[in-house]
Order: C-alpha cells, then structure tokens, then sequence
C-alpha cells in the first residue's frame, strides 16, 4: 500500500456510490467474484467457499475544499468507526435482516442504509489522507 503523502481537510458533497461494503480477497484485497458456494480472486487467483469470503468497506467520495472538488475512494478498516461495526459484521446483519425480515427485494433497506450513510458524511469536514 501506498504511504500518505499529504493531508487534505475537505467536506464531503455527496457518495458516489451505494453499495459501501464489498467481498474482498484476503491476499490482494480485490473484489471477488462470488456465487452461491465459491468466491474466486480473478486478480490473484484466491478461491474457497463464499461463507468464508471476507468483506471490506468501500466509500466512494466527492469532496471539496476551499479551492477544488476531488473524488476519494476510502477502503477498509478505517471506516469501522464511523459504521459502528467491521464490515464483515455489518455485511452479516444486512443478510440476517433480509432473511429475517422475508425482505425478496433488498432495496428499500439498502436505499435506508444509504440515507443513513449520506446523513452521516454529507456536509461534514474530515482530514483525508491522500
């Protein structure tokens, strides 16, 4: 990974995208491709049973700051407090939710989630590190 290479205090505008956590690959962190047993790594070549694939967040940002408008992408654990919980937890109680729940569409939850999220980060100033 990549070390920071500097600070940047800049507000949140909007989420660029509304699916926040992913299946990611233990070795390479990149998104697996999943079905209803295996998940396989096409960037690595990882594969197992997809009960065991492990999840990440991923917060697609747009920011600005008092000069310029940047797109930021946020990965990983550095988010589990701002979401209360680990990705993997949170992917968890998504599933038993809509199992629970007898939800056959997961939308309106998923639109509830992200209203919760844009309620959240929108408007507020944080420090990035880019």
């Amino acid at each position: 990974m990549n070390s920071v290479q500097g600070l940047l205090a800049a507000s949140v505008i909007s989420i660029q995208n509304s699916c926040f956590i992913y299946p990611a690959c233990q070795n390479c962190f990149s998104r697996l491709i999943l079905d209803s047993r295996w998940f396989n790594c096409l960037k690595c070549g990882c594969t197992g049973g997809a009960k065991d694939a492990s999840y990440r967040y991923r917060l697609s940002l747009k920011i600005a700051d008092t000069n310029d408008l940047f797109d930021v992408t946020v990965f990983g654990s550095c988010l589990d407090p701002f979401f209360g919980v680990t990705a993997e937890n949170l992917q968890r109680y998504i599933q038993d939710f809509i199992q629970l729940s007898g939800e056959k569409d997961a939308e309106s939850f998923t639109r509830a989630l992200v209203q919760a999220v844009e309620t959240c980060f929108i408007g507020k100033r944080f420090i990035f590190g880019v």
